[in-house]
């Protein structure tokens, strides 16, 4: 393959020309499964919500009525309680096939099409003298176009359910929190619950974006190598099928040798941004419920707000919490689509170029 003249798309190029070849899922023949699939997950997420917005109500009568020691009201709680974690429970297991039913047909129709592109007028025997990052095709078709399927259906209505869960959420806070004055200062800070979790939130999420800038580059690697060893191996056999010569089991042994320690080499660096990465999630996970509590206590000790308003605004912080911070803890997510959705962009961009060198590329 010559790459002299050779330059690599951009990043926005790739995820164009991705999104070229994979949006025709929601058009043609497939439309109507998959506009049914997207309105009945979209339909779920908004029941979901519902639950968690009664749920989170649940909280407040339940721990004013342990405040009151009011029995008769905790067996009614008690009572209240089961349909809504049925309600709960059931809607879970529903959005589980809705979204892995989506996913496998969108991965079904993409793969068809890839292998069609790849196949006909001989492309697959053409591509290996077309410069670029395209090694490895089957791989890319079976493995990438999976996880470029896959990631977007989780990320989009997670994104979706993010959104308006803060939205549903910010207004619990600011209508139980209030606001808090500071004695002695003559301030009032309006909503301070709002305005805590948005500064936390974004403390958490510069966090994250600046230790795993590098992540997507990493991924990429990482997949790339994977790819090259399975190449290497594949060649191996496919040669080796007749007597293999001594000197040619030593050049296969010394080429495997080398696409391991790449892939060895990549892990690594997998490995201590991943390291880095948890340091910021963990300590978010272990902080953010009892920030919520702490933020919380003022108004509790001085009287102006009950142990269920404690629970419940407690609650709503780490929702609204997590719901800001959704590109944060799915940032890890995030670049691996990326990487794949490149891989596979590269890909039609190659197979783009063959057609375009004419019927005899050499």
């Amino acid at each position: 393959m010559n790459d002299v003249s050779y330059i690599a798309p951009s990043e926005e190029r790739l995820l164009s020309r991705f999104w070229q070849g994979a949006r025709g899922f929601w058009s043609g023949a497939s439309a109507p499964w998959a506009w049914l699939l997207t309105v009945l997950l979209i339909a779920i997420v908004l029941l979901q919500l519902l639950t968690q917005y009664s749920l989170n109500f649940w909280n407040r009568d339940f721990f004013n009525a342990v405040e009151r020691k009011d029995s008769a009201e905790l067996l009614r709680q008690a009572l209240r309680f089961a349909p809504l974690a049925a309600a709960s429970l059931a809607l879970a297991v529903f959005s589980v096939w809705g979204r892995m039913t989506l996913q496998r047909k969108w991965r079904e129709w993409l793969s068809h099409r890839l292998y069609d592109y790849w196949l006909e007028k001989d492309r697959y025997a053409r591509l290996r003298f077309m410069p670029g990052e395209h090694q490895a095709p089957e791989y890319r078709i079976a493995e990438d176009a999976r996880v470029a399927t896959d990631l977007p259906v989780d990320l989009v209505l997670g994104l979706f359910s993010s959104f308006i869960t803060g939205i549903t959420f910010i207004g619990i806070l600011w209508t139980v929190g209030g606001n808090l004055a500071i004695d002695g200062f003559g301030i009032e800070i309006p909503g301070y619950l709002v305005i805590a979790v948005i500064v936390y939130s974004i403390l958490v999420a510069g966090a994250m974006m600046l230790i795993g800038r590098r992540l997507t580059h990493v991924l990429e690697d990482n997949k790339r190598t994977e790819a090259e060893l399975r190449a290497i191996g594949t060649h191996i056999r496919e040669s080796g099928e007749g007597q293999a010569l001594p000197d040619e089991t030593k050049g296969g042994l010394r080429a495997v040798g080398v696409a391991l320690q790449a892939v060895i080499d990549n892990w690594l660096e997998y490995c201590w941004q991943l390291m880095r990465l948890t340091v910021v999630t963990h300590s978010n996970s272990l902080l953010a419920p009892v920030v919520g509590l702490l933020l919380c206590m003022p108004k509790y000790v001085a009287g102006t707000m009950l142990l269920g308003e404690v629970v419940q605004a407690a609650a709503a912080f780490v929702v609204v919490q997590g719901a800001c911070n959704w590109f944060t803890d799915n940032y890890t997510r995030i670049a691996d689509w990326a990487a794949s959705a490149n891989r596979v962009a590269s890909l039609l961009l190659a197979l783009d170029q063959v057609d375009q060198s004419g019927p005899t590329a050499t």
